[in-house]
C-alpha cells in the first residue's frame, strides 16, 4: 500500500526472522524473513538513514517482558520516507476515540506472528499467515480473514498477510485472536491458486468450485490454529474481501466445527473493475448453490456488505447474489453502505466505515468475547519524524511506524513525502515510496528512502 503527500512507524516495529516464534512445517529463515512483533510502545526494528558520520546505535525495549534489540542506522539526510495490496487499513495510531478503545483500559501487549500453516495441499511450505492478538490470560476465540484476486498475475504473485493488519487489530482489540491467511498459490503461499480450478477463462469448472477450493484453505487454517494454545476454536468468525468474501459464502455451505458466523465484504469474483463480469450467470446460480447448502447444515448467521459505487461488483449484481442465496435458503444480513471513496469495493480498507456495522453484528449473535469493551490500540513509538514535514506528513509518518513489513518512508527533504508499508519485499516498498514522493514532489527536489524495515529478503 503506498502513499504520498507534500510536507513529511509502527506501533510495533519489526524484528528480523532470527528472533521470531516459528510455527508450521519448519523455518522460514531461508525463504523469506519472519516476523514477530510483541508492542504495547515502544521500539522495535526500524532503519532511520541520516548522514553518515551520524552513525549511532541503540537498544530498546518495546514490551513489558521483552527485551529486544533496536538498531537505528542513522545513515542519508535531507530524505524521504513513502506507502503500500489490495486494500488495507491504516494502522491505529491513536488519533481518535476508537483507537483510545474504551475508557478505563489499560494497554496491553500486542502479538504479532507470521508463520507457515501446515496444508498437504499447499506443498511446500504451507500457508503464509499473521497472527495478531492481545496477550491476555487464557484460550481466546478465533477470526480468520483472507484477501480478494486480481486480474493481474504480478499482483496475485505478491499478496502478503500483512496488508490486513489494521483488520486483524481490529479484531484483536475485541477480543480475538485473529489469523490472516494468504490462500493457495498467492504470494509465498505453495500449491495451486484458486482461480484454477474454474472460472473466468477457465474449462475445469464452475465458480461454485472455485469458491469450495478457497473455503478448503479456511477450513485448514481453522484445523491448524484449533492446537494452538491461545485459540479456543469452539468459537470461530470468518472474513473476507472480494474472492475472499465469496471464500465465506462457500464456507457457509459447509462450515467446520467451531464456525459461528462469517462476513463477506464485496464478495464475488469474474469482475474486472469496470462493473462487467466474465459469467454473471454462472456467479449468480453459484451464489445459489451456497444457499441450498447452507440451509441443509442449519444456516450459518453472516454479514454482507456492500457498497453503492463498488465498480466491481455493483449494487444490482450484489442483489442478485442476495436473492440466489436466501431463495435456496440461506441466510445473510445484506448491508448497501454508502458510496467509498472513488470505488467502494475497497471500504474493507476503511474499518471506520464498517466498524460499527461489524460490531452490531456480532453483538447481536453474542459474538463479541469482551462485550463493549474495545482494548486501546497500541501507541506508535517516540521516533523522531524527518525534518519539514507539515501536519499531514507528521500523521503519516505515524501510520508508517504503525505499518507491517515491508516498509519505506521517502522525502525530499523540503516537505513532500511518500511511503509504503505491507510490501511483498523491500524493494517493492523502497520503490513505491520513491515513486509516491515524487509525485507529491512535483520535480522539487531528489526524493530519497529515509526509513525502512529491517529485514531483508533472504
Amino acid at each position: 500500500m503506498a502513499n504520498g503527500g507534500a510536507a513529511p512507524v509502527t506501533n510495533w516495529l519489526t524484528r528480523p526472522i532470527g528472533c521470531a516464534v516459528l510455527r508450521g512445517m519448519q523455518s522460514r529463515r531461508e525463504h523469506f524473513p519472519h516476523y514477530s512483533k510483541a508492542s504495547n510502545g515502544g521500539h522495535g526494528g526500524l532503519f532511520l538513514r541520516k548522514r553518515p558520520a551520524e552513525l549511532t546505535a541503540f537498544v530498546y525495549t518495546y514490551t513489558r517482558n521483552v527485551l529486544v534489540g533496536l538498531w537505528l542506522l542513522v545513515v542519508v539526510a535531507g530524505g524521504t520516507f513513502g506507502h503500500a495490496q489490495e486494500p488495507s487499513s491504516p494502522s491505529p495510531t491513536q488519533n481518535s476515540d476508537e483507537d483510545k478503545g474504551t475508557p478505563g483500559q489499560a494497554a496491553v501487549t500486542i502479538r504479532e506472528n507470521e508463520f507457515w500453516v501446515p496444508y498437504s495441499q499447499a506443498f511446500p511450505h504451507g500457508l503464509d499467515a499473521l497472527e495478531v492478538y492481545a496477550d491476555r490470560p487464557g484460550r481466546h476465540p478465533l477470526a480468520v480473514l483472507t484477501h480478494g484476486t486480481s486480474p493481474k498475475e504480478e499482483e496475485r504473485r505478491t499478496v502478503t498477510p500483512w496488508a490486513q493488519l489494521g483488520q486483524a487489530m481490529w479484531f484483536a482489540r475485541r477480543g480475538y485472536v485473529a489469523i490472516v491467511v494468504v490462500r493457495r498459490g498467492y504470494g509465498r503461499s505453495g500449491g495451486q491458486q484458486d482461480s484454477t480450478f474454474g472460472g473466468c477463462n477457465s474449462r475445469n469448472g464452475t465458480f461454485e468450485r472455485v469458491g469450495e477450493a478457497s473455503a478448503d484453505d479456511l477450513r485448514a487454517v481453522i484445523k491448524y490454529a484449533a492446537s494452538l494454545p491461545e485459540v479456543n476454536a469452539d468459537t470461530v468468525v470468518s472474513i473476507g474481501v472480494s474472492a475472499g468474501g465469496f471464500a465465506q459464502v462457500a464456507l457457509s455451505a459447509d462450515p467446520p466445527k467451531g464456525l459461528k458466523a462469517a462476513i463477506s465484504f464485496a464478495g464475488g469474483r469474474g469482475s474486472d473493475g469496470h462493473e462487467h463480469n466474465c459469467d454473471l450467470g454462472m456467479l449468480v446460480e453459484a451464489f445459489g448453490g451456497f444457499g441450498k447448502g447452507a440451509r441443509k447444515h442449519g444456516a450459518l448467521p453472516m454479514l454482507w456488505i456492500y457498497s453503492q459505487n463498488d465498480h466491481w461488483f455493483t449494487p444490482d449484481m450484489a442483489r442478485k447474489f442476495d436473492a440466489a442465496y436466501t431463495k435456496e435458503g440461506g441466510v445473510d444480513q445484506f448491508v448497501l453502505a454508502p458510496p467509498d471513496g472513488d470505488d467502494g469495493h475497497h471500504l474493507y480498507g476503511h474499518t471506520a466505515a464498517w466498524s460499527d456495522t461489524v460490531q452490531a453484528f456480532l453483538k447481536a449473535h453474542d459474538l463479541l468475547p469482551m462485550g463493549d469493551v474495545v482494548l486501546p490500540a497500541p501507541a506508535p513509538p517516540d521516533v523522531p519524524p524527518p525534518a519539514a514535514l507539515n501536519d499531514k506528513g507528521l500523521a503519516a509518518w505515524k501510520r508508517f511506524l504503525a505499518g507491517g513489513p515491508f516498509k519505506a518512508f521517502a522525502t525530499n527533504g523540503s516537505g513532500a513525502f511518500g511511503y509504503s508499508t505491507a510490501g511483498f519485499e523491500q524493494a517493492i516498498a523502497d520503490d513505491k515510496a520513491i515513486d509516491s514522493c515524487k509525485k507529491a514532489a512535483a520535480g522539487n527536489g531528489n526524493c530519497t528512502v529515509v526509513a525502512t524495515s529491517t529485514g531483508k529478503k533472504q
